[in-house]
């Protein structure tokens, strides 16, 4: 059994970066409630300390009432609120014992009572001394002297208390607020590293295809390799990698179509050659038919010689046909400039009309590194509308030498090499050769010349041409890891530069 292999996905990583957040958002609700509660309780238990700080303050100043007044309702209003403070002490010991000392609690209830017990034995004195107005106002005196420092140490620790605990709470409220704002920080780094990591997931392969994009449109069809697992991006990128191809594909039918339609409109001139060989080798054959048991030997050879050289040179026409319109892989070797360019105007002799006359000064020893079949399309697309151009009356001349770099460097300041711009692979900065094809006719205007490489763009008149001609010219070059640039104004012609490498 064939075992599957898993793929993550963006969908699975955008999900778990959601469920990631909203696990940190619960979590921090969760602990924002708890500590709620928990600050809750220490306010409840704040406001029993200090309404027990309070009780003992009401304990004393109805104290003071009674020894001054000696009224029974300040005695009864007194125990009232002693009792009231062991009732909060007993009722809120964890909280008491949470901000005091150990045994400190156990000792205030013991004070309370004690100091309960004093009151009531310095009530029941009283009314013994109001009855018989005896000798027993020192013990009343020494007793109260008792109660007050009871109370005074009830008042004490119970103050003391409310200070722990304010100063508790406050402690509690700020380490809240920095626990919270901590939590909150930390929460929103954690977003924007997620953040970051998907827009890393989502953003880079787009960003990697954008690229592609714009290499397309400069006409590199170049696979996109993207350094990723997921399943998405993955379909993407073969997705995009199958259009590349179907459009390389049809990039070559459209080279071949343009082509096939340039040789159509170029069959009479090489009609015209065609016709050269075959009326030799009619005449020779007729002379020869007709001498042929009169004339001498040496005289039937000549003529057989005449009729092979005639044949070899309509063979040779016909298989720059053939090899012109035949569509073969890219296959570069080196060849004859001085050849290449002879059978490209071979082709385009039935062009040329009137006045126009085509010069060619290569040295013919130059070699170039080229697939043969694209770079006559090249020549023969340059020099068709060089001709056009001239309309009947005018020069196209072709040049071409070595360059290296250092002569470029070195260049006139009004050299073509200063002020040409250039389309494709190569620099300035290589070994070259470079071949110039320059026209007398009326030139292109200096705003047209950034757009003349462009697909379906032409100047001809409607019907005149399809505007893809410069178009492939230009891929080609570039294929050839070479470029290509155009110099032109109206009234100064228009000078094309073919710069291919050397190696």
């Amino acid at each position: 059994m064939t075992q599957l292999k898993y793929k993550p996905s963006i969908r699975q990583k955008i999900r778990l970066g959601y469920y990631a957040v909203v696990a940190m958002i619960v979590g921090l609700s969760i602990f924002t409630f708890i500590e709620l509660n928990y600050l809750e309780k220490k306010i409840m238990f704040g406001e029993a300390i200090s309404e027990f700080f309070d009780t003992t303050l009401e304990i004393r100043r109805f104290e003071k009432n009674y020894f001054l007044y000696v009224k029974s309702s300040d005695f009864d209003e007194n125990l009232r609120y002693v009792t009231k403070a062991q009732d909060l002490l007993s009722a809120n010991s964890v909280a008491f014992a949470a901000v005091t000392a150990e045994g400190q609690v156990p000792a205030l209830a013991a004070n309370l009572d004690k100091y309960k017990l004093l009151m009531q034995r310095y009530e029941k004195l009283n009314q013994r001394e109001s009855a018989h107005r005896s000798s027993e106002n020192e013990a009343t005196s020494a007793l109260e002297i008792t109660i007050r420092k009871y109370g005074k140490d009830i008042i004490t620790s119970a103050e003391a208390i409310a200070k722990t605990e304010r100063q508790s709470l406050q402690a509690t409220l700020n380490n809240s607020r920095h626990v919270l704002i901590l939590s909150i920080a930390a929460l929103v780094l954690i977003v924007l590293i997620i953040g970051q990591i998907m827009a890393r997931v989502i953003v880079k392969p787009l960003k990697l295809m954008e690229r592609a994009m714009v290499k397309i449109a400069e006409g590199r069809f170049e696979n996109i390799r993207i350094n990723s697992r997921d399943r998405e991006v993955l379909s993407l990128t073969n997705a995009f990698n199958k259009m590349l191809r179907e459009l390389e594909l049809r990039q070559r039918h459209l080279v071949q179509s343009e082509k096939l339609a340039s040789l159509g409109t170029l069959l009479s001139g090489v009609a015209h050659e065609l016709n050269n060989p075959l009326s030799n080798i009619s005449s020779s054959s007729q002379i020869l038919s007709e001498e042929f048991d009169h004339a001498s030997v040496e005289f039937k050879k000549e003529l057989i010689a005449q009729i092979n050289d005639q044949t070899d040179r309509a063979r040779n026409i016909v298989r720059s046909l053939l090899e012109f319109s035949r569509d073969k892989d890219f296959k570069k070797q080196s060849l004859s400039l001085n050849q290449l360019l002879e059978e490209a105007i071979l082709f385009v002799k039935g062009q040329i009309t009137g006045n126009v006359s085509v010069s060619v000064n290569v040295p013919p020893d130059l070699m170039v590194i080229v697939d043969k079949q694209r770079i006559q399309q090249v020549f023969l697309n340059l020099l068709k509308n060089a001709i056009e151009a001239v309309d009947g009356e005018g020069v196209v001349t072709v040049t071409a030498a070595k360059h290296s770099a250092l002569d470029k460097a070195d260049a006139d300041e009004n050299s073509i090499y200063n002020y040409l711009k250039y389309r494709g692979k190569c620099t300035l900065e290589e070994d070259t050769v470079d071949i110039q094809i320059h026209d007398t006719g009326p030139g292109v205007p200096v705003e047209l010349l950034s757009k003349i490489f462009d697909p379906f763009f032409t100047t001809k008149d409607v019907g005149k041409g399809s505007g893809l001609g410069l178009f492939i010219v230009h891929e080609i070059i570039d294929e050839h890891d070479g470029c290509i640039g155009v110099d032109s104004a109206p009234g100064k012609g228009t000078t094309f530069l073919i710069r291919l490498p050397m190696k």
